[in-house]
Order: C-alpha cells, then sequence, then structure tokens
C-alpha cells in the first residue's frame, strides 16, 4: 500500500554554487523523481565549470545543530551522504544516523573532485571506513575511490568486481554499487553487489565531457527510490536508467561564458 505522504530524502553533502554537484544537484534530483530533499551543508565550495578552487568544512557543531533541527521535525525516509571533508563531521553525522536511527542511507564516498582537487582529508578515510560504512545501506564508489578505500589498482574488469567487493564488505560496507564510468570498457557497466548476489547495470556509454555531478545525481537518485520503498536492485535500475537520459540530453546545454575555453564541465541536469 502506498504511503499517503511524500517520499522524503536528506542531503548531507557540500554546497556547490556552480549547482552541478552536492546538495543543489541532489535536491534537483530528488524533487524530478518526485520526493521531497532536505539538505545539510558540510561544506561551502568555490567552484565554477573549471573545478573547485577553494574548500571551507562547517563547524562541526553547527553541522549537528542542522540535522538535529531538521530531525526533531520531520521524517526521513531515505539519506544520501556525499562530501563530508573532516574526521570529525564524519563522526557527527555518525553520530547522529544511530541516533535517530536513520534507515536507507546512500554513502557516496566523495574522495577528491573531478578537477583533482582533494575534498576529504586523506587522514579521515579511516573514520569514514569504521563510522559511516556499517551504518549504510548502500555505498557507490566510482573505481578510483574503490582503489583508493582499499588500497588497490583494480582496473574494473568484471572479474575484479568480487574481489573488489569483497575488500569493501571487509572494511565494513553492507551492500556496494561498483561504478563503471572510469573503466576502459565499451559500455558503462555498474556491478550491485549486495551479501548473496551480484547484479549487473549496463549502458551505452556516452562521449561527453559534461560529467560534473553524475555521482552525485546517481546515488541521490538511488535514494529516492529508496524512499519510495523500492528494492536496492530495482533503485539502481531506475537511478541508471535516470543518469543515462540526462547524459543524453547534456550537450544541449548551453551557457554562455567570460572567457574562451575549449572544455566546460556543465552539471548535466
Amino acid at each position: 500500500m502506498a504511503s499517503e505522504y511524500t517520499p522524503t530524502v536528506l542531503s548531507i553533502a557540500g554546497f556547490d554554487p556552480f549547482g552541478g554537484a552536492g546538495i543543489v544537484m541532489d535536491t534537483k534530483v530528488v524533487h524530478a523523481l518526485g520526493g521531497y530533499a532536505f539538505s545539510v551543508v558540510t561544506a561551502m565550495t568555490a567552484q565554477n565549470s573549471q573545478g573547485v578552487s577553494a574548500v571551507e568544512p562547517v563547524d562541526a557543531e553547527m553541522l549537528h545543530t542542522q540535522l538535529c533541527t531538521l530531525l526533531d521535525d520531520v521524517h526521513v525516509d531515505a539519506v544520501k551522504i556525499g562530501m563530508l571533508g573532516s574526521a570529525e563531521l564524519i563522526e557527527t553525522v555518525a553520530k547522529v544516523l544511530k541516533q535517530y536511527r536513520l534507515a536507507n542511507v546512500v554513502l557516496d564516498p566523495v574522495l577528491v573532485s573531478s578537477s583533482g582537487k582533494r575534498l576529504l582529508e586523506e587522514s579521515a578515510i579511516e573514520t569514514m571506513i569504521y563510522k559511516l560504512f556499517p551504518l549504510c545501506r548502500l555505498v557507490t564508489p566510482n573505481l578510483p575511490e574503490t582503489n583508493a578505500l582499499i588500497d588497490g589498482d583494480f582496473k574494473g574488469s568484471a572479474k575484479e568486481v568480487p574481489l573488489m567487493a569483497q575488500a569493501l564488505f571487509e572494511l565494513g560496507a553492507k551492500n556496494t554499487l561498483l561504478k563503471g564510468g572510469h573503466t576502459f570498457e565499451e559500455e558503462a557497466v555498474d556491478y550491485l553487489v549486495e551479501l548473496s548476489s551480484i547484479t549487473r547495470f549496463c549502458s551505452p556509454r556516452i562521449e561527453t565531457t559534461h560529467t560534473h555531478g553524475t555521482g552525485c545525481l546517481l546515488s541521490s537518485a538511488i535514494a529516492t527510490e529508496l524512499a519510495k520503498g523500492e528494492t536496492l536492485a530495482q533503485s539502481v535500475k531506475h537511478a541508471k536508467h535516470f543518469l543515462f537520459e540526462k547524459l543524453q540530453k547534456a550537450d544541449t546545454l548551453q551557457f554562455e561564458y567570460v572567457t574562451k575555453k575549449r572544455k566546460r564541465k556543465e552539471p548535466i541536469f
């Protein structure tokens, strides 16, 4: 029986003034898919189409106050976690997840921006693993993030998927979506690995430079589907199809820029 309430998703992520990633992208996605987005800011960033120039995490006490003020008022059906920035902020989020017994938590383990700017202190990776992984229903690393988390050198081939997933399970992940955007495979193949199954999701690879925010889009779309009551597999299926549709239309977005530069990374929404 469908709920009489609107599905709600809490985005815990950084603010991108360019609008292509973080809580701005998450909010666009959640609303496009029929949910309602709440958002709590973990960091302010200065960025444009060329990349990230500065990052400033919020105060941990302020983060805690944002979360508790919101969660004391409304019920949240799912949570999407993106950029966190520091070990102290990770610990704050973990504490609140446990305190409010939040379910359907999707963690996109953001470590470095697409332009190469570090978005999480290297010393905080271990804190993320041990404090957050056990509290999440799904972890969605891309290939570089997977290798950084498990100290590996995998290429992302199909035969490597069980090994990568097992390494993440040993770190505390319950389920993982191993994304194929950074592989050299002809098609874009993502693998949802649960403890007893591996589900393959395949789509044609779209050649475009407009890839800014794809991880945010996919993870928030999955969270939205989970908020509606879908299974993990169905949530990933719907989210990947949604991402594919947006990538197909990415080149139709045109901005007028102050300076003429060859490559742009417009938000794909």
